[in-house]
């Protein structure tokens, strides 16, 4: 098996034929490119996601500060406000919140975690731990659903860009949603059809945003941004999941996203 990464209709359609997941596609790619097994792919999933997870949790200290003192606290106030049973639209959604914001913080504490980039990096985190968590998935399907986000990452870059100082915060925090919007999709038993959609639709949500971050950091207002990008991957993939379709293909965003990058 030999994927370019070239666009998501290539990976679609050798799921559909294969009458298998996008990630159980790229499982077999990686392990074939990378000249080992399946099982040692997983194997390195696995410690990037124990990763993603320590972060969550050193991002909820209500002591964490980045060294610029511009940020930090928020995720704490979050987890309070859910504790207290004071957020609108339940344990699910603020709980993405909380996470995408913390792993953030921790980012911006010089805790470094790139999913896929510094300035995005909590929204992928955040969008398959709450799945775990608020669904009681095992770990090997969040490690499924990353190789699904990964796939869709590497063509988004093949293509476009993950840079926000190159194609504007479309490219980080746009691509960052549209991989957790497919990531979320997958665990939630949808299709690679529904798969792509759902990309499409969270990366057409944010075209158009630029990289405008204060006194030059990955803080402000990068940190909230990533509250927002898996909130839109959230609602992406709740569409997406109820067969409503992107007129546009998700290939032809990304390359609308690199052509508006590009003019910005």
């Amino acid at each position: 098996m030999d994927i370019s990464y070239k666009s998501l209709e290539e990976i679609e359609n050798m799921a559909i034929n294969l009458g298998i997941k996008i990630s159980e596609v790229t499982l077999m790619d990686q392990a074939s490119s990378l000249e080992c097994t399946k099982t040692e792919v997983i194997e390195r999933m696995q410690y990037q996601y124990e990763v993603m997870k320590s972060s969550v949790q050193k991002g909820i200290d209500k002591d964490i500060r980045s060294t610029s003192g511009l940020t930090g606290g928020d995720a704490y106030r979050m987890s309070q406000a859910r504790k207290e049973n004071k957020t609108l639209c339940g344990s699910f959604f603020s709980g993405a919140l909380m996470r995408a914001i913390s792993v953030g913080e921790v980012n911006a504490s010089m805790g470094i975690v790139a999913s896929p980039t510094a300035g995005s990096s909590g929204i992928v985190p955040a969008a398959i731990i709450t799945m775990q968590e608020e669904k009681n998935l095992s770990d090997e399907d969040c490690i499924m659903a990353l190789l699904t986000a990964s796939a869709i990452g590497m063509v988004i870059s093949n293509n476009a860009s993950l840079s926000g100082a190159e194609g504007g915060c479309q490219a980080e925090c746009g691509s960052a949603a549209g991989m957790a919007a497919g990531a979320l999709v997958e665990l939630a038993g949808g299709n690679p059809h529904q798969v792509v959609h759902a990309v499409a639709i969270a990366m057409k949500n944010i075209l158009g945003l630029v990289c405008d971050p204060v006194a030059g950091l990955v803080e402000v207002p990068c940190i909230k941004r990533n509250a927002s990008g898996v909130a839109n991957a959230i609602v992406a993939a709740e569409m997406a999941l109820a067969d409503i379709k992107s007129v546009i293909p998700a290939d032809e965003v990304i390359i609308a996203m690199k052509k508006v990058g590009d003019g910005m």
